[in-house]
């Protein structure tokens, strides 16, 4: 088991204050703040469970959710404008002021990596921020295989979405990326078995995507055409 999980001491933690010396004025605990980098193409109400859930258990301040422009693991695969990406990002966390969308990779060029998002963010926080990347159970399964994973186990504390009856194999992560348990957090939330090439292919199939996808979302999809042809055509 990991070292660390979620729970009521974390939440305490982030929003505690920690008093000096008599007289002195209260000093604000380290801010953590999420990262939920992707694709999002399209974002669906299963990143938003994760980044609620994440923002809820740990304390977070903010999420930041970042769309990668141009992901590596990804190339030769059609991906909607970036832009496009970003405008249903906005839509799907309108009123949320604890959710921002994050230009940090539409706004450079690619290929986009994770570490070198990761860094770029840090860069911006309020020194002594705690930046808490979050990811599913599946890249946490594959991080051996990402660029320089291990700066970006060193750079940041890496939350993953367990899955039930979906076994990992901690042995061959620690053996890859040594010390990696101490600084993995597993979150429990409610499993959803949604995907966004599944909403992809539901609409070229004219099927619903109502509730599986914010309405805000549904409908700037629907207004600007996208995913209506195969996006690897």
């Amino acid at each position: 088991m990991p070292s660390d999980t979620a729970g009521p001491r974390l939440q305490a933690e982030a929003g505690a204050l920690i008093t000096g010396a008599a007289g002195a004025a209260p000093v604000p605990t380290i801010q953590r703040i999420g990262v939920l980098g992707g694709t999002f193409d399209p974002i669906h109400v299963g990143h938003l469970i994760l980044a609620e859930e994440a923002r809820d258990q740990l304390g977070l301040s903010v999420v930041h959710f970042v769309p990668a422009g141009d992901p590596p693991h990804k190339q030769g695969r059609r991906l909607a404008p970036v832009e496009d990406r970003l405008r249903m990002i906005e839509r799907a966390i309108e009123g949320n002021s604890d959710f921002r969308a994050s230009r940090v990779d539409a706004d450079r060029p690619g290929p986009h990596y994770t570490l070198d998002m990761v860094r770029i963010i840090q860069r911006q926080l309020e020194p002594g921020s705690e930046l808490y990347f979050l990811m599913g159970y599946d890249s946490l399964a594959e991080l051996p295989t990402w660029h320089r994973a291990a700066e970006l186990v060193a750079a940041c504390r890496l939350v993953a979405l367990t899955r039930y009856n979906v076994p990992l194999d901690w042995d061959y992560l620690e053996g890859a990326l040594p010390g990696i348990r101490e600084r993995v957090t597993l979150l429990d939330m409610p499993e959803l078995e949604i995907a966004s090439h599944q909403i992809q292919e539901r609409i070229r199939a004219g099927r619903s995507t109502r509730y599986l996808v914010p309405e805000a979302v549904r409908l700037y999809i629907e207004t600007h055409g996208l995913y209506r042809v195969p996006t690897n055509s």
